[in-house]
């Protein structure tokens, strides 16, 4: 399978950001957040392992007082949410693990790095962390992972954000094919994550990490590529076993659960993904039983909550009663 294979099936994905208003969203990529977030030194001093049945679960943490839990994107880790973490930390207890198979989380020998085992992972390590309820903050496969967690320990969820990710309808998003093909081939690793750890434009261009999935891939720098990708070259056969997970559909069923809740739930959906359509984001609009709406970031690619944490800081404060509605980008 050639990197050009799997761009076609991505474009083909795609929804154009014009159907939305783009009012705000110049004025946020003017602020080029990404630069004054916590720099990869500082992120990976600030990392701790917290010992569970599963494996030594890598997280980085700041603030105190009720836990807000963020849950990152493949093929990334807890650094995604740095700048989230900095900007919140004054009201919550900000805690960003690494998954089972992705990151700087140590893996217990025989252990399942599957949807449902990061369920069952996060349920240890919150009572590792002696934490009943958090917030919940989540992307891309995630999301799909914080949708399986309310729908298992509803009482442990006070709220939930969700940016662009898979749903029930959608899952896994057809983009996924080729990667997952790749994986069952032992090839995904070397073919597509080894290059792009090599060679940092590579992973910048329109064919690699950054082109396909950020908003601004000019500002994914070397290091966040080395704190991404690092891990996973390292540990192919993790990396694998991580993808091939999500060759199912394992949000199958979870509809009916999400649908009872009445946990307050936002949605923040970048258009410019290709990979996830805006579709999605209505879907969960009109499925969670308490929806507190969708805020639509027009051009947004996959990994906007990172590139754009004043967003994802704005959207957490008000679901939380914290603070007036943000007016950036469309609402319904």
């Amino acid at each position: 399978m050639q990197r050009r294979q799997f761009l076609g099936l991505v474009a083909g994905a795609g929804v154009a950001g014009a159907a939305f208003s783009a009012l705000p969203f110049a004025a946020l990529a003017a602020k080029n957040p990404l630069r004054r977030s916590l720099d990869a030194a500082a992120f990976n001093a600030a990392r701790r392992f917290v010992p569970t049945r599963l494996g030594r679960i890598a997280l980085v943490e700041r603030g105190a007082g009720q836990a807000a839990l963020f849950l990152h994107g493949f093929p990334l880790n807890g650094f995604q949410w740095r700048g989230a973490l900095e900007r919140l930390s004054a009201y919550r207890r900000c805690i960003a693990p690494d998954f089972l198979g992705l990151g700087y989380t140590q893996v217990r020998e025989g252990q399942g790095v599957a949807p449902v085992d990061q369920v069952d992972m996060l349920s240890a390590l919150l009572d590792a962390l002696s934490i009943d309820r958090v917030d919940l903050v989540a992307n891309d496969s995630g999301g799909a992972v914080a949708q399986l967690f309310l729908a298992r320990h509803p009482q442990r969820v006070r709220s939930l954000l969700l940016t662009n990710c898979d749903t029930e309808i959608d899952c896994p998003p057809a983009a996924m094919k080729p990667v997952i093909a790749l994986a069952h081939d032992g090839q995904f690793v070397k073919q597509w994550l080894a290059p792009w750890l090599a060679d940092k434009e590579l992973a910048r261009s329109a064919g690699g990490l950054g082109g396909m999935t950020f908003t601004h891939p000019e500002n994914l720098t070397d290091a966040s590529i080395e704190m991404y990708l690092g891990p996973l070259v390292r540990d192919p056969a993790h990396t694998h076993a991580y993808a091939l997970a999500l060759e199912t559909n394992v949000l199958a069923g979870v509809q009916a659960a999400i649908g009872r809740s009445r946990v307050p739930v936002r949605i923040a959906w970048g258009t410019g993904d290709t990979i996830f359509s805006p579709d999605n984001a209505a879907y969960l609009d009109r499925t969670v039983g308490n929806s507190r709406g969708v805020h639509y970031v027009p051009g947004a690619k996959l990994f906007f909550p990172e590139e754009f944490p004043e967003l994802i800081a704005a959207e957490a404060r008000h679901l939380w009663g914290l603070a007036a509605h943000p007016d950036a980008g469309e609402t319904t």
